[in-house]
Formats: structure tokens, sequence, C-alpha cells
């Protein structure tokens, strides 16, 4: 004898709502792995784009100066020593004052760390793409106080777009 109304659903309809979930999900974790890379990438071409103003801004503040001392490092600490910073401060000027790059730092990637600036050394650096099969994007100091791009070219358009 059945007494009343039964509130619970029946194993069809869970199943049937567990096999909708699977399906949304499927769908959206690819479209959020690809949002999550092209958000690296735009982070990365708004630092290039930040330290690129800073070196031109800190270029013509030495010329206003009168100090024609080249600017040979962007990864230096306040007191000129190495730091963990990408990009940090300029080397010293003829003062042998250490200006800020960016008031807030890039860090450098560390080991085999992913989507993040990388120093090679005074004068090269490199960004490492999200995933390891993309590459870097290599990027050189150069003798006109500019960073412009050293390596392929198709990797060089993939950050300074």
């Amino acid at each position: 004898m059945q007494t009343g109304n039964q509130k619970a659903f029946t194993m069809v309809e869970l199943v049937f709502v567990i096999v909708v979930i699977g399906i949304l999900s499927a769908i959206a974790l690819p479209r959020f792995s690809s949002t999550a890379d092209e958000a690296y990438i735009t982070k990365a071409q708004s630092s290039l784009a930040s330290v690129r103003a800073a070196l031109a801004t800190e270029r013509q503040r030495r010329i206003l100066r009168g100090d024609t001392t080249d600017i040979t490092d962007l990864s230096l600490s306040s007191a000129g020593a190495a730091t963990s910073n990408a990009f940090d401060h300029f080397s010293a000027d003829g003062d042998g004052v250490y200006t800020e790059v960016l008031m807030y730092s890039v860090k450098k990637c560390n080991g085999a760390l992913r989507a993040c600036w990388h120093k090679v050394d005074a004068t090269h650096y490199e960004y490492r793409f999200p995933k390891s099969g993309d590459g870097e994007a290599k990027f050189v100091l150069t003798s006109n106080n500019r960073l412009d791009c050293d390596s392929d070219a198709t990797d060089c358009l993939k950050i300074t777009q």
C-alpha cells in the first residue's frame, strides 16, 4: 500500500542531471584553459609595454639632466646587486642613482616555471610562454636603451601585438 506523495528524485532523474553536468564541464574546461593562457599573454604584453615606457622615460630624464650614461641592466637592487625580479632597478646613472623600473617589480622565473619573465643576463630577457612547447620570446636591451625583440618573429608577435 502506498500512502501519500513521495517527495524524492528517481534514479533516472539523478543520472540525467549527472550526464548534463558532465557535458557542460566537458565544454567549459577547455575554454577556461585557453582563457587562462590568454590572460598570461595579456599580462606579459602589459609588462613589456610598461617596461618599454619606463625605459623611454628614464632615458629622457637622463638626457634632460645632461647624463649620457647608458642603461645597461633592468634587474638590479637599489644597491646595484642582482635581484630576484626580472625588472627592478635601472643600472646606475652618472650620479650613482638606481631608479626603479616599475613601481611594482615583476618577479622573474625560477627554475622551469612558465608564464613569467626570465633574466638571462644583464641585457637579455625572455618571456616563457605558459605551455612548455610554445618556447620563449627573447628580448635584448640594446645600446640605444631600447628593449627589442631578439628571437623568432612569431614568438615576439605573440607578446608585442
